[in-house]
């Protein structure tokens, strides 16, 4: 079993900026995984936030933080991270990195990438709390 390490959450102030960071230690090349950022706010199911393809070359973001979050990867580090940038009190959740191998039926879509069943791994959550 892979357990992913989330790092990097806090406290901030609205309209503050702060980056998520995920380590991925999968035995295997990085390359094989791709990788997203969900989250969950009490009371709330888990939510879909974004997810980068395998090599970087695609990028999904549900439409609440599209241009205020950007989603990238380190394949050398097995990493992901999360710039969040523009950020609301709704944003206001544990944030959880996760990854999923390759599937036959998951090609570049928005729906498997944004669906929390397809994911094989998952980290433990770190809290993001915006608030003044």
């Amino acid at each position: 079993q892979v357990q992913l390490e989330e790092s990097g959450g806090g406290l901030v102030q609205p309209g503050g900026s702060l980056s998520l960071s995920c380590e991925v230690p999968v035995s295997d090349s990085a390359t094989n995984y791709a990788m997203g950022w969900f989250r969950q706010a009490p009371g709330h199911e888990r939510e879909f936030v974004a997810a980068i393809g395998w090599s970087g070359e695609s990028t999904y973001y549900t439409d609440s933080v599209k241009g205020r979050f950007f989603i990238s990867r380190d394949n050398e580090k097995k990493t992901v991270g999360l710039q969040m940038s523009g950020l609301k009190p709704e944003d206001t959740a544990v944030y959880y990195c996760a990854a999923f191998r390759a599937k036959y039926w998951c090609t570049a879509n928005f729906g498997c990438f944004s669906h929390p069943g397809t994911y094989d791994y998952w980290g433990r959550g770190t809290q993001v709390t915006v608030s003044s």
